[in-house]
């Protein structure tokens, strides 16, 4: 029998001339015209702005610190590349290609051509950004330019790492020790906040640099050349799964429906897990006892969770309402961590209905844990502020365990706000049509924690905390969650869908 290979370039360029049959002669054109006028008008209006993220004037960082951002921008690189893939197709690719007698090397070749060229832009501007605030003044270009080039090619490394990760069985270490590193680059940012760390002291000697750059690039050519002889050994459900998950990327981006994204994560989480029967503790309410059950499943989250009390830390030198706004955000996202039931609550009120459940019921049963969560979150973070002596006196602890419920009640109230609606009317502006859907959508929640309010200006005057503050916090809190409770939810309906 005689096998016959598939030109891939043939069949692409038919399928190329067949997708772009309906379009019009100009009207690529007219969009590389419209990419390259947005890129120089955005550019020409925050010049300044992006001038002072990417090189100050005068440094900034100390050396932790910027090691604690390097370590950071590569653990972070690394995990984005790990969920995306980091070697893909599209859709019609992976549906049509995939399974066709088409050479595989050549199938995926430009996908890996696309991710280089990615990694490459991405390591490079966060190089940059890192290297303006920590590098000794004046610089010379050229050494400028050269550790510049690290930054690129730090980021291919860490994109063949990636693509190697996603052809073998050790993948997932490779995840855990990118967390780590992440955890460890974090707490050098936060210990670099309390110390007096030592600044740069002379600029980097160019042969060193040029050395680096020269060993980097044999790595990377190295590292490139194996990676495109382990092409056609990648397993074809990778590669549907990075496929999934780009898909879903562009629908989410597309339709401006963030949940998209959340509810592939949840999915893919529990897909991957193997669970065994467990019976809900009984002198708990069911819905909390099934909360608790889940917490329970991830104690990766709740790890994360605890070490992120740190980080409101990282603000204490900026303003003091920004320092104010992290914690209270940060008891919203802690909150957050255990309200996807709430989805899937109003996506199928007939368990409620089986469970006899109101949807009053059901919502308060819902925001216990979360209170929980967003409470001692609060009160960690305060109290570790006050131990850094960022703050003046008082109990900030018991003001964290006081906005337990604005953060269950924001996590809650976002939980609840379903799809975007794409309906509405386009408002004008000077910069164009804007869609007020999304802005609704990313307003809905955080506008809860404006119960919070006394927090904010108590830690915003700076004045010593006293337990009258403590008590007008929880008396607002308590009535901002019941009124909540009581306006959005009824005690003859399921429906979880605020009125």
């Amino acid at each position: 029998m005689t096998v016959e290979v598939t030109d891939v370039a043939a069949l692409r360029r038919w399928v190329r001339r067949r997708q772009s049959a309906h379009r019009e002669r100009g009207a690529t054109a007219g969009n590389v015209y419209f990419a390259v006028l947005f890129i120089a008008v955005v550019g020409g209006m925050l010049h300044r702005q992006l001038a002072l993220v990417f090189w100050p004037q005068h440094p900034n960082l100390s050396l932790l610190a910027g090691a604690g951002l390097v370590t950071v921008g590569a653990a972070v690189l690394f995990l984005a590349m790990r969920r995306l893939g980091p070697l893909g197709l599209t859709r019609p690719a992976a549906s049509w290609l995939l399974t066709a007698p088409v050479s595989r090397r050549r199938l995926l070749a430009p996908s890996l051509r696309q991710a280089v060229a990615l990694a490459a832009v991405s390591g490079g501007l966060y190089g940059v950004a890192v290297l303006g605030h920590v590098a000794w003044r004046p610089m010379p270009g050229a050494v400028a330019a050269l550790l510049a080039t690290v930054g690129a090619l730090a980021g291919v490394l860490l994109l063949l790492l990636a693509l190697a990760a996603q052809g073998g069985d050790w993948g997932g270490y490779a995840d855990g020790l990118a967390g780590l590193l992440l955890a460890a680059g974090l707490a050098g940012l936060v210990a670099d906040s309390v110390l007096d760390a030592p600044h740069a002291a002379a600029a980097a000697p160019a042969p060193l640099v040029a050395a680096l750059v020269a060993g980097l690039a044999a790595l990377d050519a190295v590292l490139l050349a194996v990676a495109v002889g382990r092409l056609a050994a990648t397993p074809n459900e990778r590669i549907l799964a990075a496929a999934k998950t780009t898909g879903t990327l562009l629908d989410s981006a597309f339709g401006v429906e963030p949940s998209f994204v959340a509810d592939m994560v949840e999915r893919r989480y529990w897909a991957r897990q193997r669970l065994r029967s467990v019976r809900l503790w009984a002198r708990v309410p069911v819905l909390v006892a099934q909360d608790l059950l889940l917490a329970r499943r991830r104690p990766a989250r709740l790890a994360w969770l605890a070490g992120a009390t740190a980080l409101p830390a990282l603000l204490a030198a900026g303003p003091r309402w920004l320092l104010a706004a992290g914690v209270l955000v940060g008891g919203m996202l802690a909150g957050g961590v255990s309200t996807a039931t709430l989805r899937t609550d109003a996506a199928n009120p007939v368990l409620l209905r089986l469970l006899g459940l109101s949807s009053r019921q059901a919502v308060g049963q819902r925001m216990i844990v979360p209170g929980v969560l967003a409470g001692a979150w609060s009160a960690a973070s305060l109290a570790l502020l006050d131990g850094l002596g960022e703050l003046p006196s008082g109990p900030w602890w018991a003001l964290g365990l006081a906005l337990a419920p604005v953060g269950a009640v924001a996590a809650v109230r976002h939980a609840r706000v379903g799809l975007v609606r794409n309906e509405l009317l386009p408002l004008d502006t000077p910069m164009g049509t804007v869609s007020p859907g999304p802005l609704v959508n990313s307003v809905v929640g955080p506008d809860a924690l404006l119960l919070g309010l006394p927090t904010l200006v108590q830690i915003v005057q700076g004045e010593p905390l006293t337990w009258s503050t403590v008590l007008v916090q929880a008396v607002v809190a308590v009535i901002g969650a019941r009124a909540y409770l009581s306006g959005t939810t009824a005690p003859d309906r399921v429906e979880l869908t605020a009125r």
